[in-house]
């Protein structure tokens, strides 16, 4: 039994919480754009996560840490336009939720107001708990985001997995916990030990959603353009590449090219 099966007519929190119960997987990915989060939905995905990973695939930064708050929401925009069951999630970027706990609340509920979105993100564990609770007592929905968090890679100075010592695997627990108790429906799990995540989702009753966390999480997420094989340079462990769609699309515009030049494009039937 799955989700895409046609049981959960339209994701929201309590059917993370249901999936959870019932031990039916979450399946998360990526979208910056309509057109995707169409297929994306149309195919049954459960959650849509406007990342600001599009600082990385999209606009071409080393980092997410470029990506502003109204980039942010012109995206969901799009994304929301082509999504009519799955939940869709915002990143809140970079210093938009840092400076204080009243700038978080008022940036997430700017997120909310302008977009149709079904809640945010927020990467961090104890030091964004204020900010989780304020928003969450709001009404907002608030997804936690803890092990390697990309905004702070200047502080780890690498993307290597986080919760390798016993200190910081105590600390990926605590935050996890923390974040339940200020009310996070969800928690995304990234590219920590296996054993750690599995600690992780057995000790809090919400859902979680892993990537590069082994198969114990409640759910898992890959960026899309990784899956889908647009972005072939990047293979960490963790991705699967389902298609090759950088050669595919290689293909087909250098077949363009030639019809062009050989006039066999357009042909009588494609001209009015």
């Amino acid at each position: 039994m799955s989700s895409s099966s046609g049981q959960f007519r339209k994701v929201t929190t309590k059917t993370f919480m249901l999936m959870k119960e019932k031990g039916i997987k979450i399946s998360a990915l990526t979208s910056y754009d309509f057109l995707t989060s169409k297929l994306l939905d149309q195919a049954g995905i459960d959650l849509i996560l406007v990342g600001d990973s599009l600082g990385n695939v999209f606009q071409g930064n080393e980092t997410t840490l470029p990506v502003t708050m109204d980039e942010m929401i012109y995206h969901t925009k799009a994304v929301t336009r082509g999504v009519a069951r799955a939940m869709v999630i915002v990143d809140m970027p970079f210093m938009s939720y840092q400076l204080s706990t009243d700038e978080a609340f008022r940036n997430a509920g700017r997120i909310m107001k302008e977009t149709a979105a079904g809640g945010v993100k927020l990467e961090g564990g104890k030091r964004i708990a204020d900010a989780v609770k304020k928003i969450t007592d709001a009404g907002i929905p608030v997804m936690g985001h803890i092990g390697l968090m990309p905004q702070s890679i200047h502080q780890y100075g690498s993307y290597k997995e986080r919760g390798t010592t016993q200190e910081e695997a105590d600390e990926i627990l605590s935050d996890a916990l923390i974040l339940e108790q200020s009310g996070a429906f969800s928690l995304v799990i990234e590219k920590v030990p296996s054993l750690l995540a599995k600690k992780v989702s057995e000790a809090v009753k919400i859902p979680t959603i892993g990537i590069g966390a082994g198969q114990n999480c409640d759910g898992q997420i890959l960026v899309s353009s990784d899956m889908l094989g647009l972005n072939i340079e990047f293979k960490p462990r963790f991705v699967r590449h389902y298609l090759n769609l950088a050669k595919d699309i290689d293909n087909a515009v250098r077949k363009f090219i030639v019809d062009v030049k050989k006039q066999d494009f357009p042909s009588e039937k494609e001209s009015y």
